[in-house]
């Protein structure tokens, strides 16, 4: 089977002032992301990683440069056109996990499913498959303070997947976790990459999981291949 291009970024630059001087993040970053595979972008900290991960998310925009994502460039769309393509392509793991407390896990992981326009009974059903698949069948109806850090973050996983998303970006996901627990969320990416055919990208500082990864993409305001 032909890989098939399903991001491309093209010559991607961003600077933010700092006081009176410019601070050059990304200088010209390009690079491609294939559909189903599992990549790692690794960077020390203030390398851009987050940065960059907020752009192809669409949260930010780039200061040049073009995103394709499926031949699209998503840098000309509109903030709700690109609401819409993140709610129902992009899922997004951040350090933190971000579940809203006053919420049952169940309640969490559905959330995007039914303001994609889910049926709330299909929702509730692919919610607690999702929720087998990470693990956490038994913790549906628990409040995300009842869930261990590593729970909360494999939570955060299963919302990334409730639409079906053709990529999941992920900043520093094991960033919050101790060593053991970020191996097990890292195993548990890849499996679900495996399952699903989710296409992942993972940035992290973190040189040990790069046992895990199946591609290597490095970053210091450019990228480059590991």
């Amino acid at each position: 089977m032909l890989k098939k291009i399903l991001l491309c970024a093209e010559n991607i630059t961003k600077s933010y002032l700092s006081g009176n001087a410019v601070l050059e993040v990304l200088n010209g970053v390009n690079f491609q992301i294939w559909d189903r595979e599992m990549a790692v972008l690794l960077g020390s900290s203030g390398s851009g990683k987050s940065t960059l991960l907020n752009i192809l998310a669409g949260i930010d925009k780039p200061d040049t440069g073009q995103i394709f994502m499926e031949e699209e460039d998503i840098t000309l769309f509109t903030d709700d056109q690109m609401a819409d393509k993140r709610n129902r392509e992009i899922g997004f793991v951040f350090q933190f996990h971000h579940l809203l407390g006053d919420f049952t896990v169940l309640e969490n992981v559905m959330m995007p499913a039914l303001i994609a326009g889910t049926d709330k009974g299909l929702a509730r059903k692919k919610t607690l498959g999702l929720l087998e698949d990470v693990g956490l069948a038994e913790r549906a109806d628990h409040k995300p303070g009842e869930l261990s850090g590593g729970e909360a973050q494999r939570v955060a996983v299963a919302r990334a997947l409730i639409n079906d998303p053709k990529l999941v970006l992920a900043d520093e996901p094991t960033g919050n976790l101790d060593r053991a627990n970020g191996h097990k969320l890292i195993g548990l990416l890849t499996e679900l990459n495996e399952k699903h055919g989710t296409a992942f990208l993972v940035a992290t500082h973190n040189m040990e999981l790069l046992n895990d990864a199946r591609r290597l993409l490095l970053i210091d305001g450019k990228i480059s291949e590991g």
